[in-house]
């Protein structure tokens, strides 16, 4: 089985709509996930822009400390570093330098932007490190993750 990752907001390859957007509401989309692995401890998400002008993938959202008993977000995340729904999760700083999703908004002109929607099933508990940044995400997850599923979405102005 692999770890899949959807939207009812968007499906996979298709436009993020406007509402999702820094043109628009910019709340996070709703997501679910499903076909986690016996083993999982918790999960993270990662969305970032990898088509972004920047020397690394601009960074949307980190969500990470999810419970696996935690199967989906509504839309509209709060923007918190500590989420009481799901209790426990803790959200990472973007590339903004702020905590929570903030949506797509890419230069105009640039083209279309792929936006990756990762969740990664984790075999291990990770530190209740509040604002991690992807970089220290990435390192803490090191050799605990079992699977990934992606959800990518699409935005250009």
């Amino acid at each position: 089985m692999t770890l899949i990752i959807r939207s009812q907001s968007f499906t996979d390859g298709q436009r993020i709509p406007l509402r999702h957007t820094g043109d628009g509401e910019d709340v996070s989309p709703s997501l679910q996930w499903l076909n986690l692995p016996g083993e999982t401890r918790e999960l993270a998400l990662i969305v970032d822009d990898p088509d972004a002008p920047t020397p690394e993938p601009w960074v949307h959202w980190i969500v990470y400390k999810i419970p696996p008993t935690v199967q989906e977000f509504p839309e509209a995340v709060p923007r918190r570093a500590s989420l009481t729904e799901p209790l426990g999760a803790l959200q990472g700083k973007n590339s903004w330098g702020s905590v929570g999703y903030r949506g797509p908004a890419p230069p105009r002109g640039h083209g279309t932007h792929h936006y990756h929607f990762r969740i990664y099933a984790l075999n291990a508990l990770l530190e209740s490190v509040p604002t991690l940044d992807k970089k220290a995400l990435l390192k803490a997850m090191e050799g605990h993750i079992l699977d990934q599923g992606i959800l990518t979405g699409v935005y250009q102005r």
